[in-house]
């Protein structure tokens, strides 16, 4: 085995935390208003408590979507991740829902909207991008394992196969790496799951359970080692959760929702938003080039910064750093503009942004989950002209 270098740390959160809770129903405002009217402007927030959830910002569309309307998707949003029993604290079916959604104000959209001309950046800021050959999807190691593992733990409790878990929980994963960026083994691997009060007082059938039916389910064993430590609940029961345990905001999750803290990020949430919020759309943009540098071979890892003037269409810098992996020579910023359109109009139109379900990334991922147009590699054969 290789000597160990670095140790690097990230976690994911299932649909069940409260704050996962927040992004998917402002993703699901978000997806009724886009199916309506797919000019649609939305900035949708939501925050959850015990029994209680209310969504608040800025719509500006011609959808015909009433305050009940909105109350029942939020309702049906809650029901489909779990909260569907009144036990839980937070139930779909009888939790108090408030709606403050209001216009946008004019002195915003004025600078998005203009009627023929290229559309403006919805907000300044910068987004990043990342890729990477550590994984079949160009993601980091520890959030790639750490996402999976989340995704699985809701899919053993949807299917009932571990009938007593309940929405809310988190994964952490700690990944050793050699001098050379290579994976080598598993430090540790962190699990909480929320769970009905049958095993409260058995947590070793639990940690059976999840050992079983979910540690050797995904994770690969030649990565666990006798060094390997395994933590599964480790505070003991965790019967209260969700909302109840804990309140949840929109947005409060943007390092699970990206590269796990191992590439940078600009500070932009994503859920509730438009695509013309670059906030949004730019750190897809970004995630698809970064991603078809790697896969075309022009670089091992690679980050793309790509930042924004509000009200206009061009970025305002463009960075790609790929840490020494890259091929020689280049000029790999002239690569980036030559290849791929990186206006607001231009980044919706390349990858169909109009006509995409948002709520489906609130729940399993933005990044690495394949069917997202920005995961797309139909780039890379174009890219590799540029390899001498």
């Amino acid at each position: 085995m290789s000597e160990i270098y670095r140790t690097f740390t990230s976690e994911s959160v299932t649909q069940g935390h409260p704050d996962k809770v927040a992004d998917i129903v402002s993703d699901a405002i978000l997806d009724a208003y886009m199916a309506q009217d797919k000019n649609s402007h939305v900035a949708c927030e939501t925050c959850v408590t015990t029994n209680f959830c209310m969504v608040f910002g800025e719509i500006t569309s011609t959808a015909k979507i009433s305050d009940e309307e909105i109350k029942d998707i939020i309702r049906n949003t809650i029901i489909e991740i779990g909260y569907d029993n009144p036990e839980l604290e937070f139930d779909g079916h009888t939790c108090e829902v408030v709606n403050r959604l209001h216009a946008q104000s004019p002195d915003i959209n004025q600078g998005v909207d203009r009627g023929e001309d290229e559309t403006g950046a919805g907000d300044q800021g910068m987004m990043f991008g990342f890729a990477t050959n550590e994984t079949d999807s160009l993601m980091p190691y520890p959030i790639d394992l750490a996402r999976k593992l989340t995704n699985k733990l809701t899919e053993l409790r949807e299917t009932g196969e571990i009938p007593y878990l309940r929405p809310d929980g988190k994964a952490q994963v700690s990944v050793n790496y050699d001098k050379d960026g290579n994976v080598v083994s598993l430090d540790a691997v962190v699990l909480s799951t929320q769970h009905d009060e049958s095993v409260s007082d058995d947590q070793d059938k639990l940690k059976e359970d999840i050992r079983e039916k979910l540690f050797k389910q995904v994770i690969p064993q030649e990565l666990m080692t006798e060094n390997t430590k395994e933590h599964i609940n480790p505070t003991g029961k965790f019967e209260i959760g969700g909302p109840h345990g804990d309140a949840g905001l929109t947005g409060r999750k943007i390092i699970v929702d990206t590269y796990g803290g191992y590439a940078r990020h600009g500070g932009g949430a994503f859920s509730g938003k438009d695509c013309t919020k670059v906030d949004r759309s730019a750190c897809y943009m970004a995630r698809y080039i970064a991603k078809n540098i790697v896969a075309s071979g022009l670089a091992k890892k690679c980050e793309i910064q790509l930042s924004y003037a509000i009200g206009v269409a061009e970025p305002t810098s463009v960075m790609v750093d790929t840490f020494g992996t890259g091929v020689e020579g280049l000029d790999m910023e002239k690569i980036v503009r030559e290849n791929f359109k990186l206006t607001p109009d231009g980044i919706i139109e390349t990858l169909g942004l109009r006509d995409t379900t948002y709520k489906q990334t609130a729940k399993y991922g933005h990044f690495g989950i394949s069917g997202l147009p920005w995961e797309e590699t139909d780039k890379a054969e174009a890219l590799k002209k540029y390899i001498k």
